[in-house]
C-alpha cells in the first residue's frame, strides 16, 4: 500500500500525487521514519543534558574527522560553481516567476521559513516547481497583470524542504505522518530529476547523525531512480547552535552530495536561546536588531563556517538581507548603504555567495561580490588558514553589546503577532516595516520575550520585563495595529501562549499548524 492521501484533490494535484510518486515516498517513510523518530529523541536528550548544566562542545568521538587533513567534498555541480548572489522565496506562482526572472544565480525555492504547511501551498508550490524546471510556468493577476518567463539565463532551483521535526498531517503511510521533510523532498525529486539535477538547501540540523540521515535518503532516493551517485546535492543551513559545533562532520556525512554550508541569523538567535535558556545571564540577548553578524559570538560562528567549508572545498554561503525597497527613497537610500556593508563583509571574508530577498537587491549583491571575485565563480582558493575559532569564543553571547529596551520589546511583540497573522491564513513571507520576514522572525520574537520574562530582565529604562507588562504592551500593540477580520484574535492568543508559557516550545510552527486546516 502506497501513501494516503487525506486531503482536498484540487485542479492538477494528480499530476504531483500520482501512484508512482506516492509509492517512492511510502518507500522512504518506510525505510527511515523510525531513524527520524530516533534523532528527534536524541534532540530531547541533549537539551536534557544542556538544561542539566551542560554545555557545548566540539566532539571528542568525531576528532577524527576533523583532525583527518585528506578528505573533501565533491567538486561543485553544475549550476553550483557560482553563487554570488542567491534570492530567497516561496514556491507561490508570481514568486516564483519573479525570482526566475531576477538575475540571481541561485534562487532557494523555499517550502520552510518562507512558506506555511497549508495543503494548497506544499502541492501547489510542486506544481510550480515543475512548471518552473519545464519552463511553461505563466501567471495572470486578480487584477489581470501577466507574469511570465523572460529570455535569458535563469537561477539553479535548489529546494528547502520542511526540517525534520515538521509532520505532514494530510499524508499517512500506515496510518501514520509523514515527514514533511520526505514529502517535500520526494515530490520535487521524483517529478524533476529527469529534466533536471535535484538540489536542496538543508534546515534546522542540530547534529552530523542528521546529516547522515539524509545523506542515506540520498542514496536510497539515486538508486531507485536510476540516478548516479552524487547526483543529488544539498547545502546545509547551520541555523542552530549545536550544529555550529559539527560542521566539519557534517560536511564529512554528505561529502559525496555536499555542496557546502550557509550562515544565517534568526534561528541561529532562536537556537541560542532555546538550547541554553536555562543558563541565565551568560546566555541574554539584547534587542534583536542589535545582535549584528560582527557581535563576538556571530562573528566566531561566520569565520568558523568560511574557514571550515573552504579547508574542506565546500562553498560558503552568506546570510538574509532581508530588506524589500519602499516608496520613501530616504528609507531605501540608508537600507541599500547598510545592505552593501553587510554584503562587503562577506565577501571580504570569504564567503562563495550570499542571499537576498527581493529581486531589487540582486544587483547590489552581484556588484559587490565581482568586486571581490572579479573573474572567478568562488572564494574556494581562500582557506583562511589564519582562522582559530574556539569552542568558548561560540559561547561567548555574554560579550554581546547592546540593551533590552522597551522598544525591542513592542517590537517582538507587533512583529510575531503580525506574522503569525499572516501565516495562519497560508502567507510565509511578509512585509513588515520594510523587511521580508518569515517564520525565524516569529520565533526570536517569541523567544526572547520568553526569555526576557523567565529572567526578569531589567529594561534600560528601569522596568521589570514581568507578566503584567508583557500583557499590557500586547494590549497596547494590538490597539495600534487595529486589527479588523483576518486571524487576529488567533495569531495574538498563540503568540501570548507561546511567549508567557511556563514551558518553552521547541517550535512555533508545531502548534501553529494544529490550528490549520
Amino acid at each position: 500500500m502506497s501513501a494516503q492521501v487525506v486531503a482536498p484533490l484540487h485542479d492538477r494535484y494528480d499530476e504531483i500525487l500520482t501512484p508512482a510518486a506516492l509509492e517512492f515516498l511510502a518507500g522512504l517513510h518506510r525505510r527511515f521514519e523510525p531513524r527520524r523518530r530516533e534523532l528527534l529523541a536524541a534532540r530531547d536528550r541533549r537539551y536534557a543534558e544542556l538544561a542539566a548544566g551542560g554545555t557545548l562542545d566540539f566532539l571528542a568521538e568525531t576528532k577524527d574527522v576533523r583532525e583527518d587533513e585528506s578528505w573533501r567534498v565533491a567538486s561543485p555541480a553544475p549550476g553550483l560553481v557560482d553563487r554570488r548572489a542567491e534570492i530567497t522565496g516561496p514556491t507561490d506562482r508570481k514568486m516564483t516567476i519573479n525570482a526566475l526572472n531576477s538575475g540571481a544565480k541561485v534562487w532557494l525555492a523555499d517550502h520552510e521559513d518562507a512558506n506555511t504547511p497549508l495543503w494548497e501551498n506544499m502541492i501547489e508550490g510542486q506544481l510550480n516547481l515543475r512548471d518552473a524546471v519545464a519552463g511553461t510556468i505563466s501567471f495572470t493577476s486578480p487584477e489581470g497583470k501577466h507574469y511570465r518567463l523572460t529570455d535569458g539565463p535563469r537561477p539553479t532551483i535548489v529546494v528547502r524542504p520542511r526540517g525534520w521535526h515538521l509532520p505532514e498531517k494530510h499524508i499517512l503511510v500506515d496510518g501514520q505522518p509523514v515527514s514533511g521533510s520526505l514529502v517535500d523532498f520526494a515530490l520535487y525529486c521524483f517529478h524533476n530529476h529527469h529534466a533536471t539535477r535535484p538540489y536542496f538547501y538543508l534546515p534546522k540540523m542540530e547534529s552530523h547523525l542528521e546529516a547522515r540521515l539524509w545523506n542515506d535518503v540520498f542514496l536510497h532516493a539515486q538508486e531507485a531512480l536510476g540516478l548516479p551517485r552524487g547526483t543529488i546535492r544539498a547545502t546545509v543551513l547551520i541555523e542552530t547552535f549545536p550544529a555550529a559545533f559539527e560542521m566539519e562532520e557534517i560536511l564529512y556525512e554528505l561529502r559525496e552530495h555536499s555542496a557546502g554550508l550557509n550562515a544565517g541569523r534568526w534561528d541561529y538567535m532562536f537556537s541560542v536561546i532555546k538550547k541554553l535558556r536555562t543558563h541565565g545571564d551568560d546566555f541574554l540577548l539584547p534587542d534583536r536588531n542589535s545582535v549584528t553578524m560582527t557581535v563576538p559570538f556571530m562573528r566566531a560562528y561566520t569565520e568558523l563556517l568560511v574557514s571550515t567549508c573552504h579547508k574542506r572545498g565546500a562553498h560558503a554561503i552568506g546570510g538574509m538581507a532581508a530588506f524589500i525597497p519602499s516608496k520613501d527613497e530616504a528609507v531605501n537610500a540608508a537600507a541599500f548603504e547598510k545592505v552593501r556593508g553587510d554584503k562587503t563583509r562577506e565577501a571580504n571574508d570569504g564567503f562563495d555567495g550570499s542571499w537576498v530577498a527581493h529581486p531589487a537587491m540582486v544587483a547590489l549583491c552581484t556588484e559587490v561580490f565581482d568586486g571581490v571575485l572579479g573573474d572567478r565563480p568562488n572564494q574556494l582558493g581562500n582557506t583562511r588558514d589564519d582562522v582559530r575559532v574556539t569552542a568558548a569564543e561560540l559561547l561567548d553571547v555574554r560579550s554581546t553589546p547592546g540593551a533590552v529596551t522597551e522598544a525591542g520589546l513592542r517590537s517582538n511583540i507587533s512583529v510575531g503577532v503580525r506574522y503569525l497573522e499572516a501565516w495562519l491564513r497560508g502567507t510565509g513571507a511578509v512585509g513588515i516595516n520594510n523587511l521580508m520576514e518569515d517564520a525565524a522572525t516569529a520565533e526570536i520574537s517569541r523567544s526572547q520575550v520568553w526569555q526576557w520574562l523567565h529572567t526578569a530582565v531589567r529594561l534600560d529604562d528601569g522596568q521589570v520585563v514581568d507578566r503584567a507588562l508583557v500583557e499590557r504592551l500586547i494590549d497596547e500593540e494590538m490597539a495600534a495595529i487595529a486589527p479588523e477580520g483576518g486571524r487576529w484574535a488567533e495569531a495574538r492568543a498563540l503568540f501570548t501562549e507561546m511567549a508567557l508559557a511556563d514551558e518553552f516550545a521547541e517550535f512555533l510552527t508545531l502548534p501553529a499548524y494544529e490550528r490549520m486546516p
